[in-house]
């Protein structure tokens, strides 16, 4: 009589170099790295909603002063593959640690900044950390999860930078209207230093990657699956920031509704964002790529009901809540694809989606300005991003024919 072999053990947390985690102290881990995202997603885009202070407070136009917006977005993408190809053989919460000191030190100069040459340099230095932290902190999360759940995990994390549109930067405007602009740079600093204390007492020790090269790391980019992934977040949530950018306008010159409703409405997007980062990590877990194309499809389609409802008044408000919704379910997917197309270099490769989204940031309000520069009104950067979003979806569809056609010749 023979037995039955045992079936193979379940993945342990120790399987994957990471001390054992209670349900607890999980908890308490990811609300640590979630609290960076918060203070992160607090600083970036308070700025907005600042601008006119900001700019009378270094003594330059508003169209100039805008350009502080440009200069955060442009140290994300710098720093996103620099400092995570030179962190990635550093202990994952040394580094974590490391990137939100920098990030804590970039807000307490813009702060200081007398000058607009001056906080534009502050603003640059101030955005560099940004996509290095949500990768290794996304890195980290994943590492403490349970396999069937790290989509959960990552997504977690990601909730910090929607929450923060919902409760920070409304918090850091008043603030900063209340006590000038400066003030809500220094609450971004104590958001930080807040972030460093909560990640050093809960996150566990995570080694980094011994085996981790310069050459190694770089070796994402000669992968044409990371590529795709990249450049299908940078065209295809361009669509959701064509919209975004323009919505004060559109609310009150084509919806007819007071100044005072367009907090409604960028509420309304906060709160997209904050349940499309929930359901993203639930959807992860089904299926990575399906969670892209039902994103990718389903903003196409929301962005096409924002533009036939534009003039309808609050039936706008629904489409606006689908709009983040959709637009975070394929800001976290892109964030887990990148991690897994990337290989062995897989800080750099998660580093990257946030240099990738800044991008699309940029895209999509620029063309969404030229579209009403010329004279097409101000319902068209809709179309525009509906373009971007099916364009996103294309190159999601070439990226599956192509692994596809590689797993087909590998099996030859």
């Amino acid at each position: 009589m023979t037995t039955a072999a045992p079936a193979p053990a379940e993945p342990t947390l120790d399987d994957l170099d990471v001390p054992t985690v209670t349900a607890r102290h999980f908890g308490l881990a990811v609300l640590a790295l979630a609290m960076g995202g918060f203070a992160i997603g607090t600083t970036e885009f308070v700025t907005m909603g600042l601008l006119p202070q900001i700019a009378g407070g270094v003594d330059v136009s508003i169209p100039t002063g805008g350009h502080v917006i440009s200069a955060y977005a442009v140290g994300v993408v710098v720093g996103a593959p620099v400092l995570a190809f030179l962190g990635a053989r550093l202990p994952r919460r040394a580094l974590l640690l490391a990137l939100m000191a920098a990030f804590a030190v970039g807000n307490s100069v813009s702060a200081l900044a007398t000058s607009y040459e001056q906080l534009m340099l502050a603003r640059f230095a101030a955005g560099l950390p940004h996509g290095a932290y949500f990768g290794v902190a996304s890195l980290v999360a994943a590492s403490m999860a349970r396999p069937s759940r790290k989509g959960r995990a990552v997504s977690q994390v990601m909730l910090g930078l929607s929450v923060a549109n919902v409760l920070g930067v409304p918090a850091a405007t008043v603030l900063g209207q209340e006590l000038g602009w400066r003030a809500a740079f220094w609450a971004a600093s104590g958001l930080a230093v807040l972030t460093l204390a909560l990640v050093a007492w809960f996150v566990p020790s995570v080694p980094g990657d011994t085996d981790a090269s310069g050459r190694r790391e770089l070796s994402a980019f000669k992968v044409p699956q990371v590529w795709l992934t990249l450049l299908a977040g940078a065209v295809g949530f361009g669509g959701m920031f064509a919209v975004y950018t323009y919505i004060a306008p559109v609310v009150t010159d084509v919806a007819g509704l007071g100044e005072r409703s367009v907090a409604i409405f960028l509420l309304s997007f906060g709160l997209g964002m904050v349940a499309g980062t929930w359901l993203a990590g639930i959807m992860a877990d089904w299926s990575i790529f399906r969670s892209l194309i039902i994103g990718g499809v389903g903003m196409a389609a929301a962005l096409l009901a924002f533009w036939v409802a534009a003039p309808h008044g609050w039936a706008l408000l629904p489409i606006v809540f689908l709009i983040t919704t959709l637009g975070s379910v394929l800001v976290v997917n892109l964030q887990l694809r990148l991690m897994d197309v990337a290989g062995d270099a897989q800080t750099l490769g998660a580093a990257m989606n946030h240099a990738s989204l800044n991008i699309a940031n940029a895209l999509g309000a620029w063309l969404g300005g030229l579209v009403i520069a010329a004279g097409w009104g101000l319902r068209a950067p809709a179309l525009v991003g509906l373009g971007l979003s099916l364009a996103g979806v294309a190159i999601l569809l070439l990226s599956a024919t192509l692994h596809v056609r590689g797993r087909a010749s590998t099996s030859d």
